[in-house]
């Protein structure tokens, strides 16, 4: 009955970090978006399914549902779900924590940049 359902959903507060956008970790380098659709579009329309492709984003995807519960719920029954003797890691998108990962590595090679550029060898920096 969708009027219960909707009328559940108005009752539930959703903890702050719940969002449509799930990134899961610890995907067999080899599994396709097809795979993926089967496995997590059992919980709810998917809006998009992005599955890293590189070196440093092998054996990661990002889902995007349409409905913030279905995401919920694929959070809450795929977290340690088994795919071909891997246990799956599904957290919710956190922007900032995302941005600061990617701001450490900037400022990293920022330094390498510099440190080439004025000829500084690790040696040099060490005490």
């Amino acid at each position: 009955d969708d009027e219960t359902m909707e009328a559940r959903r108005q009752n539930v507060r959703l903890p702050p970090e719940v969002n449509r956008v799930l990134y899961v970790r610890n995907l067999p380098f080899k599994i396709t978006a097809e795979e993926m659709y089967d496995i997590f579009g059992k919980y709810g329309t998917i809006f998009q399914i992005r599955v890293g492709d590189k070196p440093d984003t092998r054996g990661t995807a990002f889902i995007v549902y349409d409905d913030i519960y279905d995401a919920k719920n694929a959070v809450d029954h795929l977290s340690g779900f088994n795919v071909c003797g891997r246990y799956l890691i599904v957290l919710y998108y956190q922007q900032g924590r995302m941005e600061k990962k990617l701001d450490i590595k900037q400022k990293r090679e920022e330094l390498e940049a510099l440190k080439a550029k004025y000829n500084i060898s690790k040696s040099d920096t060490e005490e």
